[in-house]
């Protein structure tokens, strides 16, 4: 069986005895066997093949060909003039993504070697970078310590990268995630438009893992790479913490999503971590620990390192199951080379856990806006009134967009203290953002005149609550907050007449969860995967009538009555 598979291809850490060697982009597939029949393929040395697709097409012809090869527990054979490659199913590569490639020397050929012949050569396709120009020098020092890490230099029987540890029952397991850089930056975008849902991300992951505190702040912290100090966000909780595996699962692109709607759980798509912290900043570091476990990740714009410990008596160990001591070792020299942190301050910040479980997120490089950061942030004043807490600003201090708002005046959009109070309907931790507590305000509990409307919307009961807020009639706001797993997804959603007149509903705020209603009955939701909005769905276009309805019926009952005065002569 012959195919001809015309994508471009990029090599990464190609390790090849003729360093003057030109790969062609387009392979020829000379056959495709199985892989039962090739049982020297375990002792031929291996590298990493990633796709460099020109167009959407490519992409889908490069998965059908990967499924193809993992269906049928099939090698492709492709040989060149000197090599004889033999490309491997995607359940014997790193990534679902690239492909691990055996090859072998088919011919003999006079190689002429530098001092050091076995020292491992990287070979990049010319029209694609190893390295995307958008991101700084260091990220690229970074991408070679570990592209010469994973693939040892050596050319023997077995070329496995190092970046594996021996597991108790034998199988192999990488001890650093793997993202490209530009997907990243793409993550990031999910919350280009605002900022804060970013840092909500990081709150959900908070709340699910049950923290009864949460810590938000920035503060300055010395940099030696830069020479100077640079603004640092951290995000600790005292949650149940993270394993390794719920750690490597965290920094991965994506992960399964839970075939059920867990009621008591807000993250269900598996990037919240990654779409959260890339929007913030180009590096972060996660200190985790449980009752028997500690794990440091250091998420970059390209590999992942993960450091892990296990429990010994009163002491961490480097835990053996999950890596060697030795790659534990160089994983950590890379973090404390590649970040603000060294051993010392590690060791600090992992004293903040004492016997207990948690997990700190440390962000820095932050989002510039101009010539500044894109947040700004104040510390509170010791025993100041709540106009002198410390608060985390977006620089801007742009309105959101909202259909018939007229508004300037929305703290919620602009002040994190203004939005983390109101984005649980059931607080159930203590927040604090530089050094202030959040007064959490549950919004049935502050309004007056308050009614509640029940009904059915395609067989689903939901429950809204309005009510009036002085406060907000003085800042000439309305609308309703939607909550769903109790987390804020909408606020100030003008229905009805208020899309329409400035007037109508002014100061009436409506408050709904619509977990149930949200829910497609196939184990999806009809929520966005940043948590800031609603897919366009039948629900939700009923529920935008029925909320129309309902706050029509409540203005037009309670303050818009015409009153007939009766005047004498």
């Amino acid at each position: 069986m012959t195919k001809q598979f015309n994508m471009s291809l990029m090599l990464f850490a190609l390790i090849c005895a003729c360093e003057s060697y030109n790969r062609p982009n387009c392979w020829s597939l000379a056959e495709m066997v199985r892989r039962t029949k090739l049982p020297f393929l375990a002792e031929l040395p291996q590298f990493i093949l990633f796709p460099a697709a020109e167009n959407h097409r490519d992409q889908i012809e490069w998965g059908r060909f990967m499924s193809y090869l993992k269906e049928n527990n099939r090698v492709a054979i492709v040989r060149f003039e000197l090599f004889e490659f033999y490309i491997l199913s995607p359940a014997e590569a790193l990534d679902l993504t690239n492909a691990a490639v055996a090859y072998r020397t088919i011919k003999s050929h006079n190689i002429h070697h530098g001092p050091n012949p076995s020292q491992p050569k990287v070979y990049v396709n010319e029209r694609d970078s190893a390295v995307n120009e958008v991101f700084h020098s260091s990220d690229r020092k970074f991408l070679q310590a570990f592209r010469d890490r994973s693939y040892p230099p050596k050319v023997g029987a077995c070329s496995r990268p190092e970046l594996c540890a021996p597991k108790q029952d034998g199988f192999l397991e990488k001890n650093y995630a793997r993202a490209d850089p530009s997907y990243l930056k793409t993550l990031g975008q999910a919350h280009s438009g605002w900022i804060f849902g970013a840092i909500a991300e990081l709150v959900d992951n908070s709340r699910d893992a049950k923290a009864t505190k949460l810590e938000i702040s920035v503060e300055m912290i010395y940099y030696k790479k830069s020479g100077k100090d640079i603004p640092l966000l951290s995000v600790i909780d005292d949650g149940h913490g993270m394993t390794h595996q719920d750690v490597v699962i965290m920094t991965s692109i994506g992960h399964k999503q839970p075939e059920n709607d867990e009621p008591e759980r807000i993250g269900r798509f598996g990037i919240g971590f990654k779409t959260g912290a890339m929007r913030l900043g180009r590096d972060a570091l996660v200190l985790t620990q449980t009752a028997s476990s500690r794990s440091i990740a250091f998420l970059s714009n390209l590999e992942i390192p993960i450091v892990s410990y296990c429990r010994q008596g009163k002491v961490m160990e480097v835990d053996t199951t999950v890596q060697s001591e030795a790659l534990a070792k160089y994983n950590l020299e890379a973090i404390k080379e590649f970040s603000p942190f060294n051993e010392y301050l590690i060791g600090e910040y992992a004293g903040l856990f004492p016997d207990r479980a948690g997990t700190q997120i440390y962000i820095w490089n932050l989002d510039e806006w101009g010539s500044d950061y894109s947040l700004e942030w104040q510390c509170g004043s010791i025993g100041g009134s709540s106009f002198h807490q410390g608060d985390i600003y977006i620089r801007s201090r742009r309105i959101r967009s909202r259909p018939g708002q007229i508004s300037q005046k929305v703290p919620l959009d602009y002040s994190l203290q203004s939005y983390l109070e109101v984005i649980f309907l059931v607080p159930r931790m203590k927040i604090y953002v530089q050094g202030s507590l959040v007064k959490s305000r549950p919004l049935e509990k502050f309004l007056n005149k308050t009614t509640v409307e029940t009904g059915h919307i395609m067989g689903k009961r939901v429950q809204l609550t309005l009510g009036r807020s002085q406060l907000e009639w003085e800042q000439a706001n309305c609308g309703i907050f939607l909550y769903w797993h109790g987390r804020l997804i909408e606020a100030y959603k003008r229905v009805g007449g208020m899309i329409h007149s400035a007037d109508m509903g002014r100061g009436v705020i409506g408050v709904i969860d619509v977990t149930d209603l949200m829910n497609d009955g196939k184990g999806g939701v009809w929520v966005l995967n940043n948590k800031q909005g609603f897919q366009d769905s039948e629900s939700y276009a009923h529920l935008e009538w029925w909320l129309g309805l309902k706050a029509d019926e409540y203005w037009d009952k309670n303050f818009d009555q015409l009153q007939l005065v009766k005047y004498l002569n």
